[in-house]
């Protein structure tokens, strides 16, 4: 009897492996982007009120910017549909991991947080930062180190003034327009804020031609396409796209369109999308 349940107990535990390794073996080739080819589209998450990333064209009302023309043309390469998903930045990464998105293309800055959970493409934009100051001030960072600096309050730029200059007095201000006040009185000498408002900001100025934006940035941001984790497959493929869009000349005309010298927010471009 003994022998008969020692015998049962080997099949058991036999059979039980053996579902086991096949379950393993089923999810390690799983294929996401087998399966996207499969399905002939590829979801991607994108913001629909955030621009000139991404918002809803008031004529077309269809979503349109900068991210939205990547994510074509990413598709575009997967030789699949593309099925756009607006989303906002608490939903992003939810989106991803549920499966309702195959890809986020949402202006999502690359942290060591986010890489815990997320797998992050090379990036195919890059801020920060900046220094808006009048036109006669000095031309590097350091020349404010001791300074009065304007900050939006609860910014990322509020906070690095502190880190990266001890010494400077850092007054916090409401919005922008209110810390572009200051500066013009002079109860500031700099104010910071991402380099993207900052050029918008400067071109609706009227009195443009008595400021300039500091080409330094105070602090990086590296933006990148987010891949749910353990498919190298697919981000090997997005990181190809990204590289050649380069190579071609295609990811300076998408830049252009959105961010060129004849648009609200005018910025020369100051990286290039590169191979990790």
């Amino acid at each position: 009897m003994a022998q008969v349940l020692h015998t049962q107990k080997k099949v058991i535990l036999t059979l039980a492996l053996l579902a086991f390794g096949g379950l393993s073996a089923s999810v390690a080739h799983a294929d996401q982007l087998a399966d996207i080819k499969k399905a002939g589209v590829v979801k991607v998450a994108t913001f629909d009120a955030n621009p000139p990333f991404g918002s809803v064209d008031p004529k077309t009302h269809d979503l349109v910017g900068y991210d939205i023309d990547f994510a074509k043309a990413l598709a575009k390469s997967l030789g699949v549909k593309l099925e756009l998903v607006a989303t906002n930045p608490a939903n992003r990464i939810p989106l991803l991991q549920s499966g309702k998105a195959d890809l986020i293309v949402a202006d999502i800055t690359i942290t060591p947080e986010r890489a815990q959970v997320v797998d992050f493409s090379t990036p195919y934009f890059v801020t920060g930062q900046q220094f808006l100051v009048p036109a006669k001030g000095a031309d590097k960072l350091d020349g404010y180190s001791h300074s009065r600096i304007g900050a939006v309050k609860g910014t990322t730029g509020e906070q690095a003034l502190h880190q990266r200059f001890p010494a400077a007095r850092v007054l916090s201000y409401d919005d922008i327009p209110l810390a572009l006040t200051a500066l013009r009185s002079g109860n500031v000498q700099a104010i910071t804020q991402d380099s993207t408002i900052l050029a918008g900001l400067l071109a609706g100025a009227p009195d443009k031609a008595n400021f300039k934006i500091l080409p330094d940035l105070l602090s990086k941001e590296e933006i990148g396409v987010g891949v749910k984790k353990g498919e190298p497959a697919l981000l090997k493929a997005v990181n190809d796209e990204l590289v050649n869009l380069e190579k071609t000349g295609e990811a300076s005309r998408i830049y252009d369109t959105w961010f060129g010298p004849s648009t609200k927010t005018p910025q020369p471009r100051s990286f290039k999308i590169e191979a990790k």
